[in-house]
């Protein structure tokens, strides 16, 4: 395995060569708006980066850290806590992920915009969000009647904290209440994997007309659900019913992951497609995996089995898919998005989840690269 020099390198030169030099409004980390032409707005990845961010800034105290992501932020808000570049209409979770981020800089800097703002996310934006029957959260939208797994990392822990801090304890008790929902409707019996869609209306042509499932296991999307249950689990009361059904479901997904994990400790784009020959070791959802499954191990949620598999997925990624160039490094095996549905049409097939793009040095790979240091140096 690796050691823990080898992890500190390239955090420290991740964060020397490219977080902290990039222009907020042009991070060096955000592939999809380079590659695609995006304008600066908004968005869960630079979200994640921050977070990130604030993750190590909470674990070494280095300043600069904590003053860049108060910098990086004022660039998107107002002092009012107005977002310009969000449209709450538009109903989109992955707009709530950087909610976590306003949490924590107004405990830390005490600042009113940032309260101001993580408020407008909730009465401008939660308080009106479309729900499926069963009371999910629409994940957009441009996506009625659909919950994503995705959505479970970006709202639900924001809405645990908030219910913390506001002292409304409806917000937990919803959020808690939509992970049970996704328990029941999507959790597949045989593997004990999450399904990445499902479609209340079965109108999709990626639904099952009887399920209302997509039909495949996508990696980062059941990562993005380990990581949501993993922070409530660390926000919740431990003597909380709430906190009490998270931790279970986290314990039952990390044993089933790593059930899945190849000889390595890599896990596949498609995690259980172990039969397709162009499947591959994903190092995000990977990632995603290790930090859930070590932080688990930290709060007592799971054993030494389920951290020996984190810690051998982290150094799996450091040794075979970071390469170590100067002055940065490069993560390779990162798939750069994937969807349901929209335009060009994503049918959820195994075809159409390899044929998305794979990318080098993503935020999506390189947040939880920096997650999971932290857990490692705990």
């Amino acid at each position: 395995m690796t050691t823990i020099k080898q992890h500190e390198a390239a955090v420290s030169s991740y964060i020397e060569n490219m977080l902290l030099p990039s222009e907020p409004l042009m991070p060096l980390w955000n592939r999809e708006n380079f590659i695609y032409s995006k304008p600066a707005k908004w968005n869960y990845i630079d979200a994640c980066v921050i977070r990130a961010i604030l993750m190590l800034y909470s674990l070494n105290g280095d300043k600069r850290l904590s003053d860049y992501a108060v910098r990086f932020t004022n660039a998107y808000i107002s002092e009012d806590g107005t977002i310009p570049t969000m449209r709450a209409e538009d109903f989109n979770l992955d707009s709530i992920n950087g909610g976590k981020n306003l949490l924590f800089l107004y405990r830390e800097t005490g600042l009113e915009r940032f309260r101001l703002a993580y408020e407008k996310l909730v009465t401008e934006q939660l308080s009106d969000q479309p729900r499926l029957m069963c009371g999910n959260f629409f994940h957009k939208a441009i996506y009625p009647d659909q919950i994503w797994l995705d959505g479970a990392y970006m709202a639900l822990p924001f809405m645990a904290e908030y219910s913390i801090i506001s002292g409304k304890a409806e917000f937990a008790d919803d959020a808690v209440k939509q992970l049970e929902n996704i328990r029941d409707l999507m959790r597949d019996k045989n593997t004990g994997l999450y399904y990445h869609g499902y479609d209340e209306s079965r109108k999709q042509k990626w639904a099952d007309k009887k399920t209302g499932l997509s039909p495949q296991f996508w990696l980062r999307s059941i990562g993005w659900l380990c990581a949501g249950l993993t922070d409530i689990c660390g926000i919740l009361p431990s003597d909380s019913a709430g906190y009490s059904f998270c931790a279970d479901m986290l314990a039952e997904l990390l044993e089933a992951l790593a059930m899945q994990t190849a000889e390595g400790g890599m896990l596949l784009q498609l995690p259980a497609r172990h039969d397709l020959g162009e499947n591959y070791p994903e190092t995000s959802g990977t990632l995603l995996f290790a930090y859930s499954a070590l932080r688990s191990a930290r709060l007592g949620i799971t054993g030494s089995a389920i951290k020996h598999a984190g810690e051998k997925a982290f150094s799996r990624v450091t040794e075979d898919f970071l390469g170590f160039d100067d002055p940065l490094p490069v993560m390779r095996n990162i798939c750069l998005t994937a969807g349901l549905g929209g335009s060009p049409y994503r049918d959820g097939s195994a075809e159409y989840y390899l044929s998305e793009r794979i990318a080098e040095n993503d935020a999506k790979g390189i947040a939880p690269y920096i997650m999971t240091y932290t857990e490692i140096m705990r």
